[in-house]
């Protein structure tokens, strides 16, 4: 088959590319370095992201997308057709391929225009959208096409949704405005609140790989930060607990835990006792935090696990709802080509 059918998890920290028969293809930062002077694309991806706090004034390091939703759209619209000519090949085509991208369940039909019309102007043939929770609940393997309760949650980098999907449908959900991105804005704001100690986006982040998690872990672990005094303005290093940084993001972790019970209260009856009984399914980026499952079941009550590959989750999911877009298509936006 000539065409190519691609699934797009366009997040607000990584962009996933799925290609049928080849699985994830592409998992790269969704940064983009640019040159204002003359609006050129310096740096795309992991490229871009070693620039983060890092780049001189002449080259400006973005992330165009802002909790799940296009925030620059010329600059959405390079990346995706970066990406796009980087799995079709960079000669052109005369069969553009079909593309299925991912957006959150809360965004506006305006919103939603804004990433289809980019996927075209991008180099897509044709673009459909697939809210995130669907895509993520197919994509973890979940049997959404039976009328029985499957409860995902799929935490990003901008957005955290938990949805009920039955049917190849969602029943009902909750959304906010939480994710990885205010993980790592808590671990920054508490340096600096208790350290007096400036650290960046990227340290914060490593800081949690390394030793957060979202409950005390059984022995404290420790890390080194480096980062820059705020009274002498020198750089400095000190060390920094695992029980410190759970403590650090108690705040976005308890939002997170009120958008799944928010979520559960909504459920109807019999798809609530489904999901007692099978339990919810943690997906995203967000999923890989030590201890977050247990988390989730401390303050539901109902079990909680996370998928086998959380992060590609919505990729995958993307990608297998393209391959089978005759039943899927009553669940997605309608959105005209």
């Amino acid at each position: 088959m000539l065409e190519k059918h691609i699934g797009i998890d366009l997040g607000t920290v990584n962009v996933l590319v799925h290609v049928k028969g080849r699985g994830i293809v592409m998992h790269e930062p969704s940064v983009v370095a640019i040159r204002p002077r003359d609006n050129t694309m310096v740096a795309v991806g992991h490229e871009a992201y070693d620039m983060l706090g890092r780049s001189p004034e002449s080259i400006e390091v973005v992330r165009p997308m802002r909790d799940g939703v296009i925030a620059d759209f010329v600059v959405t619209e390079a990346m995706l057709r970066y990406f796009i000519q980087a799995v079709v090949g960079g000669r052109r085509t005369f069969f553009r391929p079909k593309v299925m991208i991912s957006t959150p369940r809360g965004v506006t039909s305006v919103e939603e225009r804004a990433v289809h019309d980019a996927a075209m102007q991008a180099g897509a043939g044709a673009a459909y959208l697939i809210p995130e929770p669907l895509a993520a609940a197919y994509g973890a393997g979940l049997p959404i096409g039976t009328p029985t309760g499957n409860m995902v949650v799929d935490m990003g980098g901008g957005t955290t949704e938990a949805a009920v999907v039955s049917m190849y449908d969602i029943v009902t959900w909750s959304s906010v405005r939480v994710g990885g991105n205010r993980f790592d804005e808590a671990i920054m704001n508490y340096v600096r609140k208790k350290y007096n100690m400036l650290i960046g986006e990227q340290t914060a982040e490593e800081i949690k790989i390394a030793i957060g998690s979202a409950l005390p872990m059984e022995q404290d672990r420790s890390v080194e930060v480096r980062g820059r005094d705020q009274v002498t303005g020198l750089p400095r290093i000190m060390q920094i607990s695992s029980s410190e940084i759970t403590e650090a993001m108690q705040e976005p972790l308890m939002a997170v835990a009120s958008t799944v019970r928010a979520t559960l209260e909504k459920c109807p009856p019999e798809l609530a006792a489904d999901i007692i009984d099978r339990g919810m399914v943690l997906t995203g980026g967000g999923a890989q935090l030590r201890n977050i499952a247990q988390l989730i079941t401390q303050e539901t009550g109902v079990p909680a696990y996370v998928a086998e590959n959380p992060i590609a989750c919505v990729a995958l999911g993307a990608g297998r709802a393209l391959e089978n877009y005759e039943i899927m298509r009553r669940s997605l936006p309608l959105v005209p080509n």
